[in-house]
């Protein structure tokens, strides 16, 4: 197979950088994001791999009736993967699809990871199918965004529900399958996101149970690659996987974020915001991108690549921000994402003080 021409890349210490860093850093965060997709196009050619000549690659995902995992289920079920896909609801609309559209090879599992007897009996039936091969790939996906809103008006069950979701559900999953993946020295994927990697207004509850999901994988990246294990991050950008919710949804969370409220901090941020923030759910869908392939691809290549990356960043302005959170000044990333994520509405006190954003 052809090679790719390589690539001399010199380092320079941030005390000797050059004035094109010091006064346009939006357009060398721009460039230096194009160049890591030039980067990634070489490093992906000849790293890529065929494991196909083993009997089966199998891989266990936990899924939702759409999104990511759905389409992630049919894409390695195209492949020629045997796919165990955990649903929530095994009759759903979402598995009955599963089963209509995918080969007699996929199986749909029900699974409720924050359900530790469902767990069990999810690791046993796969056990049972693949048994002394072991299993080459788990995906952990599943997950909650919750009521998008600043963090002092979230509810406390709002916290832990995220966190029992996106991050205990994940490890109690991982830890239960790690048996089946040291058999085959295989590979553990776990879907984070772009917030678990940097802070974004109003995803402190699902920033906060992402952020713990990615430095759990980067512990276990490093603990696990004695047994030839590898654990790879995901965080994606926006992208549209139906991870908001429904209308019928929204309507009880944003009752009980109502209900919850003191008296003082309703008085503070005031009817019109509080009722605004319904509108940024209305709006979040228009803002991310239609298109998964960024993502399939990034958990492909985690699953096949001869070295994955530990961290992968697919979509659109995915890896920006955190250039630009891990390389500036924390005051500079705030007035970057004030900027990009304008707030819209301003809380009632702020408004008749006039004091909203003096301190950006």
């Amino acid at each position: 197979m052809q090679q790719p021409p390589s690539l001399k890349i010199k380092l320079v210490p941030r005390s000797e950088g050059t004035g094109v860093v010091k006064f346009c850093p939006w357009l060398v965060c721009v460039l230096w994001d194009e160049f890591l997709q030039l980067i990634w196009s070489f490093h992906s050619w000849g790293v890529i791999w065929c494991m196909f000549s083993m009997i089966s690659v199998t891989a266990f995902l936990k899924i939702g009736d759409t999104g990511i995992g759905h389409a992630l289920a049919k894409h390695l079920d195209s492949l020629g993967f045997v796919v165990f896909a955990g649903v929530l609801h095994k009759d759903g609309p979402g598995a009955a699809e599963l089963r209509r559209s995918c080969s007699q090879r996929l199986c749909v599992l029900q699974l409720d990871i924050t359900n530790s007897t469902q767990v069990k009996e999810a690791y046993l039936t796969v056990s049972e199918k693949v048994q002394n091969a072991g299993l080459w790939g788990v995906v952990n996906n599943a997950g909650i965004l919750g009521f998008p809103a600043d963090g002092e008006l979230l509810p406390m069950s709002t916290y832990r529900h995220c966190m029992e979701v996106n991050f205990f559900g994940a490890v109690e999953v991982s830890k239960t399958f790690l048996p089946l993946l040291r058999k085959s020295q295989g590979r553990l994927v776990n879907m984070s996101s772009m917030a678990g990697g940097i802070p974004l207004p109003r995803y402190a509850a699902y920033g906060a149970s992402k952020a713990a999901l990615s430095m759990f994988s980067g512990v276990m990246r490093q603990e696990l690659s004695k047994w030839g294990i590898k654990v790879m991050a995901i965080h994606p950008s926006g992208f549209r996987t139906g991870i908001e919710g429904t209308a019928e949804q929204w309507d009880r969370q944003e009752k009980e974020l109502m209900e919850n409220l003191p008296a003082d901090t309703r008085q503070a941020y005031g009817e019109e915001y509080l009722l605004g923030l319904r509108n940024y759910l209305l709006h979040l869908p228009s803002h991310c991108a239609p298109d998964l392939s960024p993502v399939l691809g990034s958990v492909l290549h985690a699953l096949l690549a001869r070295r994955p990356q530990g961290l992968y960043t697919p979509g659109k302005g995915a890896y920006a921000p955190l250039c630009i959170f891990c390389c500036f000044p924390l005051w500079f990333y705030d007035f970057f994402i004030s900027k990009v994520l304008s707030a819209g509405s301003v809380p009632r006190q702020l408004r008749a003080s006039g004091d909203e954003g003096k301190n950006l």
